[in-house]
């Protein structure tokens, strides 16, 4: 019936009905976004399993959906004042020459489907594990109920110092403080993963920026945000000039385009359904997803 819109992109050979990109996109980009969580590494395995799409391509056309669909938040963030600008140069530092690296770890290492769905896997279950964890953590205090009222014209982050030792902000009325290399670093070995993957790495960097360097989440939202979206600009230029080898990695642009569009869409209705569903039920369904899908895609490794 809808055979007229089934169309084949010329760069990755993916063969599909131009509007299930963009409908994919807005069905999982309005879930993770109401859980805080990125899309694009729900998308790649998408596009891997259901598209076919397995050359180190995908990882390119991955980047692409970042850099469509992530400028509205960055710019909410900026216009809200809740932009910690050290943080985020700091992150873009390291992810930056690490995203570089996780090319070549793609095309070297991984050019393989059933090695890099294997890789993919292990990536998704530490994401999956994190958010199931967080489902069950304990209810927040009448204190932190108290300190998250703040966000208001107060919720803004005012940079006290920067140093390549340690930087410190002001947020909600307190000092917040991190080692600036201790950043980087991590921000290095993130940019080598989400390089390889196809992702900005935000989804990883956030809860590690909260549990290891206890900044608080509504700080650093922002910063990651702002990084994911300069990492991805990067992954893509990479993916499209750097040698290959012979390998297809030029990102298939369009396609790209299509998720990015409809991810848009997809994480400003999920902003603002937020309010109105409990997210604990949300990041439960999501995990367990995440968690599903990554041991099928680790298991396939050993018994293909």
């Amino acid at each position: 019936m809808l055979d007229f819109l089934t169309y084949t992109f010329p760069i990755s050979g993916v063969t599909t009905n131009i509007l299930i990109p963009p409908l994919v996109a807005i069905v999982v980009s309005f879930f993770t976004s109401m859980g805080g969580v990125s899309g694009a590494f729900l998308l790649l395995p998408f596009q891997v399993s259901a598209l076919n799409y397995t050359s180190p391509g995908v990882s390119g056309t991955n980047f692409i959906f970042n850099v469509v669909a992530i400028p509205s938040g960055v710019y909410r963030y900026l216009k809200e004042g809740r932009m910690a600008w050290p943080l985020a140069w700091v992150i873009v530092a390291g992810t930056v020459p690490g995203i570089i690296l996780g090319y070549y770890i793609r095309i070297k290492i991984l050019p393989d489907p059933k090695s890099f769905k294997f890789f993919v896997g292990l990536v998704l279950l530490y994401i999956g594990v994190r958010l199931f964890l967080d489902v069950f953590k304990k209810k927040k205090t009448a204190q932190a109920k108290k300190f998250e009222q703040k966000l208001s014209k107060e919720a803004t982050v005012k940079t006290i110092s920067f140093s390549l030792k340690r930087t410190e902000y002001e947020f909600w009325g307190e000092r917040f403080s991190f080692s600036t290399i201790g950043v980087f670093t991590l921000a290095f070995i993130i940019g080598i993963i989400g390089g390889t993957y196809g992702i900005g790495g935000g989804a990883i960097m956030s809860p590690l920026l909260v549990t290891f360097f206890k900044l608080p989440v509504h700080s650093i939202a922002g910063a990651c945000l702002l990084g994911t979206f300069t990492a991805s600009i990067f992954g893509v230029f990479y993916y499209a000039v750097l040698p290959s080898g012979g390998l297809q990695t030029s990102p298939d642009w369009l396609l790209g385009l299509l998720f990015g569009i409809g991810g848009m869409i997809g994480i400003y209705l999920g902003a603002r359904a937020q309010k109105h569903v409990p997210q604990r039920y949300i990041k439960l369904v999501l995990s367990i997803l995440i968690i599903y899908l990554a041991l099928r895609y680790i298991i396939q490794f050993f018994y293909p």
